[in-house]
């Protein structure tokens, strides 16, 4: 006779599943989810890397090419976060299989936890591997290497929130693209990825602040470089609010099941 599993065990086991369940559906097509976003990276470093790196520079001490590189790595960390979260909860929004897994014995922390780990295993996947690409084009000088690595954690794990807000409000394929084209992209290019907001003229230099990327760009370039536009205090304080808010966010969206079946 079997042993009786302890309760523990029990009522963890649906995230579990729901968890490699998320894991094995983007392996399962790596060369899209994996493979791809790499390439594009690539393509980035190799432009700014190997023509432009030794050629330019807009921080002292630093090639352009070692100024670009911890935006990169960034950028993919969460394009790819967000997009593993908001495809797969779109998509099964979208064929109705969403259903079954609401009147599982799943609570929204564990339903919100389960997409987030896979989508930041997948981020964090793609941005180390565009960090290992990047060495040969330069040499960043991992200043606060702990304080980097939490801080790419703490962008994967934001995006993936957003991920799960934009999937739940999103009615179509359209609508779910509009976030990534008109929200992320435009974000992530003003928030000082290719140039430092200390260049530019004080009305737009302030106006950069309200961005909320130029908090993960400028604080992930500290950790890595030494310098940056602010404190990595502040970075990391304004990070962990967004976090937060959007944890609380998707969390309430969650537990309001009914806007899932829509």
């Amino acid at each position: 006779m079997n042993p009786r599993p302890l309760p523990e065990f029990s009522s963890w086991r649906p995230f579990y599943t729901l968890l490699q369940k998320e894991i094995r559906r983007f392996l399962r097509v790596a060369s899209q989810t994996l493979v791809t976003p790499v390439i594009t990276a690539s393509l980035y470093l190799f432009i700014f890397g190997a023509t432009l790196g030794e050629r330019i520079s807009v921080l002292e001490g630093f090639s352009y090419a070692q100024f670009v590189i911890p935006g990169l790595i960034l950028m993919g960390v969460i394009n790819n976060s967000f997009s593993n979260v908001s495809s797969s909860l779109f998509m099964s929004r979208y064929l109705g299989n969403i259903v079954d897994l609401l009147v599982t014995p799943v609570t929204p922390t564990q339903f919100i936890m389960a997409y987030t780990l896979a989508a930041m295993l997948r981020g964090l996947s793609v941005g180390t591997v565009v960090w290992l690409i990047s060495c040969l084009f330069a040499t960043l000088p991992w200043a606060h290497p702990v304080a980097a690595i939490i801080m790419a954690c703490m962008a994967s794990f934001l995006f993936a929130q957003f991920g799960i807000v934009a999937a739940i409000h999103a009615d179509n394929f359209d609508s779910l693209s509009m976030y990534t084209n008109f929200i992320i992209l435009p974000l992530i290019y003003l928030g000082g990825v290719f140039y430092p907001i200390s260049i530019l003229p004080p009305f737009w230099a302030i106006l950069s602040h309200l961005n909320p990327l130029f908090y993960l760009i400028d604080g992930f370039r500290y950790a890595l470089l030494g310098v940056g536009d602010l404190s990595i205090l502040v970075s990391f304080g304004v990070v962990a609010v967004m976090s937060l808010v959007l944890f609380l966010w998707a969390a309430s969206l969650i537990m309001r099941s009914h806007r899932l079946r829509n």
